[in-house]
């Protein structure tokens, strides 16, 4: 995979994380499955709480990628007709630490939780608060981990739902690859109007599988920069999937690579001051022609940099502009059906975020299945005190 053996992964301990990022694509086709064999429960449970009140709050949450996958579906769910539910992103870390500024008695609240090992400690407190403090509270777990104290602790719970990814998908490497990206795939099937999603997928999927082929050769490349930061740029949902890229590639090089994110626009307000030698900026475009202006700008403005900065621009199809302004572009979508949102491209930007990770991670002699071995960062999350509310 991605141009290593099997001795080198397993002499650098990345087997884990390459199989993950690697297997995605079939892993999303197993995620809908799981959503078509549920679907008439799991409309049942949703619509039986739609109707009983008049307007429905639905928190998306986690920590740290967890929490980014709501932030990256949030956009793409509220612009669609959605009648009386109103969709929010709100981390477990900013719940727990804050419980009165986001949770209130009176509102009917959905908490979405998204969770890996369902263990963190944040998770569990953030709907035990939840649970006190809303009078009309439900919950919808997704989550890799049946054996997790999240799904145990719903069971014979008339008002909670757990969902459980592909097993595969509990990912064993240090960073969250394949459960991450399933568990947006099934939140999206959950919660989205779009009457396309099927086909959408079915397209996603077949680009998935080639680019877990075909990018590594082109990654190769970047990397042969040496690189010292690296920025990601996006707009809107990308924006936000920004985020989750530059966690990463911070994780997986054990901060060796100072890894930074920020939108299109935002870039030039004070962080564009990042910008050195040996810097790479990835511009993750948008498929909206009215915010890809702005993603275009600030690549073309980028181009024009005195510093020795090189572009890395993602975009679903072949565009010669973006060709003519950016040192490498990468398209994602090889086929004629197009995609329609951001959400369904940052599924395969996901794909080249995580392998340049895994790459830089083994170039710089780190294992990447555990990037942290001196304990300073856990799998899953360790140190946390939870506090006694009243």
């Amino acid at each position: 995979m991605f141009h290593l053996s099997k001795q080198e992964l397993q002499k650098g301990m990345a087997g884990h994380t390459a199989q993950e990022i690697y297997q995605q694509p079939e892993v999303w086709k197993e995620s809908l499955s799981i959503f078509k064999e549920r679907k008439e429960e799991i409309y049942n449970f949703l619509n039986s709480i739609y109707l009983k009140h008049e307007k429905v709050r639905v928190i998306l949450t986690g920590a740290g990628t967890s929490a980014f996958a709501g932030d990256i579906l949030v956009p793409e769910l509220q612009k669609q007709d959605q009648g009386n539910i109103q969709f929010e992103a709100i981390a477990t870390t900013d719940i727990v630490s804050n419980p009165t500024n986001y949770l209130f008695k009176d509102t009917p609240t959905i908490l979405v939780s998204f969770a890996r090992s369902g263990n963190s400690p944040e998770s569990l407190a953030a709907v035990k608060l939840a649970a006190d403090i809303i009078d009309h509270f439900y919950q919808v777990n997704i989550t890799c981990n049946p054996q997790g104290k999240l799904a145990i602790n719903t069971k014979n719970n008339e008002n909670s739902l757990t969902i459980l990814t592909p097993e595969k998908a509990h990912d064993q490497g240090f960073a969250m690859t394949s459960s991450f990206t399933s568990m947006m795939v099934i939140c999206y099937l959950v919660f989205s109007k779009d009457a396309t999603a099927n086909e959408k997928l079915q397209t996603v999927i077949a680009n998935g599988e080639r680019l877990v082929e075909d990018l590594v050769s082109v990654i190769e490349e970047v990397l042969s920069h040496d690189m010292e930061r690296i920025v990601y740029l996006g707009s809107g949902s990308l924006g936000q999937f920004a985020h989750e890229a530059a966690l990463k590639m911070l994780e997986l090089s054990a901060g060796k690579v100072v890894a930074v994110h920020e939108s299109s626009l935002g870039f030039r307000h004070g962080p564009k001051s990042i910008l050195k030698d040996k810097s790479i900026v990835v511009l993750f475009m948008s498929q909206d022609a009215y915010t890809r202006k702005y993603d275009m700008d600030m690549l073309k403005e980028l181009s024009g940099e005195p510093k020795d900065i090189k572009t890395v621009a993602l975009t679903e199809i072949a565009d010669e502009e973006v060709k003519k302004y950016a040192n490498w572009t990468v398209v994602v979508n090889s086929g004629k059906q197009l995609l329609g949102n951001d959400f369904y491209l940052s599924l395969l930007y996901a794909l080249f975020a995580q392998i340049l990770a895994l790459k830089k991670s083994i170039q710089l002699g780190i294992t990447p299945d555990n990037p942290s071995p001196d304990g300073s960062v856990n799998r899953v999350v360790q140190g946390v005190t939870i506090y006694d509310f009243e």
